[in-house]
């Protein structure tokens, strides 16, 4: 973190937490609010947009898939209500796929689960032209290859034989594929 220059937190130090894993929820709101920010937290799809709605925040941190549906959903409420709010989109599922579709309904950064408060205080803060460092364990081209499918499988709209068909590959083939873990 001390590595990249960060912009102040600003005079409005409101903070949207939405998460349904409740203890990540507590420890990153008690973190946050250690580090300056005033949390706000949320644990559904339904109460996110409610908050954002009412009382829409200046930083956001959204957990991407939520028991009662997708945290993107929630952005594109924190979007309209506050369009220069930063939200970083927090998922245990990172794929490409899912952080193009963040990035383009508007969220600031994308990380992926385990991050701790650290990392969301770099996200939210970073000055805006400032590049990332580069990562210090970069994708092993297994990672890079399961990566490229899950992308062109969301862009065909999750349809196994248009997904096969645009990889040149035997739907079965792309099935069992599918139904792996990703690699590392």
């Amino acid at each position: 973190m001390a590595d990249r220059p960060l912009n102040e937190i600003g005079e409005d130090k409101s903070l949207l937490i939405v998460d349904d894993d409740e203890p990540f929820l507590r420890r990153l709101a008690r973190a946050m609010e250690k580090r300056g920010f005033e949390p706000e937290m949320a644990e559904t799809v339904v109460a996110g947009k409610a908050i954002a709605s009412a009382r829409p925040p200046a930083y956001a941190v959204v957990d991407l898939r939520l028991e009662d549906g997708n945290g993107l959903d929630v952005v594109e409420v924190i979007r309209d209500r506050r369009p220069e709010a930063k939200v970083v989109v927090l998922t245990g599922y990172g794929a490409i796929a899912t952080a193009v579709a963040a990035v383009k309904i508007g969220a600031t950064d994308y990380l992926s689960k385990p991050a701790d408060a650290n990392d969301v205080t770099a996200a939210l803060l970073a000055v805006d032209d400032e590049l990332p460092p580069p990562p210090e364990n970069p994708m092993s081209a297994d990672r890079v290859r399961w990566e490229h499918i899950q992308r062109v499988y969301e862009l065909c709209d999750r349809n196994v034989s248009e997904t096969a068909r645009r990889l040149n590959m035997h739907r079965r083939t792309l099935q069992r594929i599918l139904a792996k873990r990703s690699p590392r």
